[in-house]
């Protein structure tokens, strides 16, 4: 992908020194940048500049950018400049997430705890909100806003297999294959959204649409990276995976069918009736095998699996707010920007 327009001095100064070869210099200064935009950083997960420089930090251990260096990835400048970042990030997401309960280490008692966490989320319901009322116009904003996830789905939560062993290594194993299809490219859930956004006539490429996210969506998906590259968050991610396959299935169908309701076929309903189907099986999974066999197997864990559960509930409320707000008020929920008349999303 390209590299994102700045949004602020440090992404500024990040996107400058991408496109030079990688140096401790300029690593050092971008400290000294980071610095000052923490400190003054009213919001961390609403922050534009502070979101879009961590999501590019993050994309370094993915796909990259055109044309900068691949050495980047490892730079240790970066590293601890990300460090500095997720140190507030993560103070963010705990204060976002609140206190979790006192929950027993057990298969039972911890799926329990989950499936109730999601079976009581008030948030906002953008599924309702696509299956009833949305025009076509929001259903193509609506795929651009998922699209920075899902067009690379599953690849953040597959940071953890390495790090799990026994019965929960076994259940993000058995999930993530069936969101890679398999191994038929197909079927890749990745590859189903594409065809989705084609068939609205929306650009497939992966980060073709940066420019328009908004920093709250960029902080869900780097909220998974977060979870997903550090050991220590391990609990937090198998959470963070068994509510999102536990609150999956009901909207997937309210999209498929409000998809329906504005006239599209399986072109582009194909990628929710899927999931429909598949996350009704990977919630049970989730739930007892992946976050509870992790718990019994590593008991001091619980609180990271409660934690990165209510931590993705509470970032997708602030998400889902955010995007009805504006949609009610008949405005945009994507930012502002280059290419934004008309004809912004047609496909090249």
């Amino acid at each position: 992908m390209h590299l994102p327009v700045p949004r602020g001095d440090l992404s500024r100064e990040l996107a400058n020194a991408l496109l030079c070869n990688p140096s401790g210099e300029h690593a050092a200064y971008l400290a000294t940048v980071a610095t000052g935009r923490l400190a003054s950083a009213s919001d961390v997960l609403d922050d534009g500049d502070l979101q879009l420089s961590l999501f590019m930090l993050y994309e370094l251990h993915y796909r990259g950018f055109a044309g900068v260096d691949d050495r980047w990835e490892w730079n240790p400048g970066l590293i601890s400049l990300r460090a500095q970042i997720e140190e507030a990030f993560e103070r963010a997401l705990r204060e976002a997430a609140g206190p979790v309960p006192s929950v027993e280490p057990s298969s039972s008692e911890v799926a329990q705890a989950l499936f109730a966490l999601a079976a009581s989320d008030a948030g906002p319901s953008v599924s309702k909100f696509i299956q009833r009322k949305a025009n076509a116009a929001q259903a193509r904003e609506f795929l651009i806003l998922k699209s920075i996830y899902q067009l690379k789905e599953a690849d953040p939560h597959t940071w953890a297999i390495p790090k799990l062993q026994g019965r929960a290594k076994a259940a993000m194993v058995e999930i993530q294959a069936d969101e890679y299809g398999n191994g038929h490219l197909p079927r890749m859930h990745s590859e189903l959204f594409r065809q989705t956004m084609r068939g609205m006539g929306l650009r497939d490429d992966f980060g073709a649409y940066i420019d328009r996210i908004p920093a709250v969506t960029l902080a869900a998906v780097n909220m998974i990276s977060l979870f997903g590259m550090h050991r220590r968050h391990r609990g937090a991610i198998t959470g963070h995976l068994a509510l999102y396959e536990m609150t999956s299935s009901i909207p997937q169908a309210a999209y498929a069918r409000g998809f329906r309701r504005l006239g599209y076929g399986s072109a582009v309903t194909d990628y929710f009736d899927e999931h429909v189907e598949a996350d009704a099986v990977h919630e049970q999974i989730a739930g007892r095998d992946l976050a509870g066999g992790l718990a019994e197997d590593e008991p001091e864990l619980v609180p990271g699996i409660l934690f990165g559960a209510q931590a993705a509930a509470a970032v997708d409320a602030l998400a889902g707010a955010q995007y009805l707000d504006a949609w009610e008020a008949g405005s945009s929920a994507l930012l502002a920007g280059a290419g934004a008349g008309a004809g912004a999303g047609a496909v090249a």
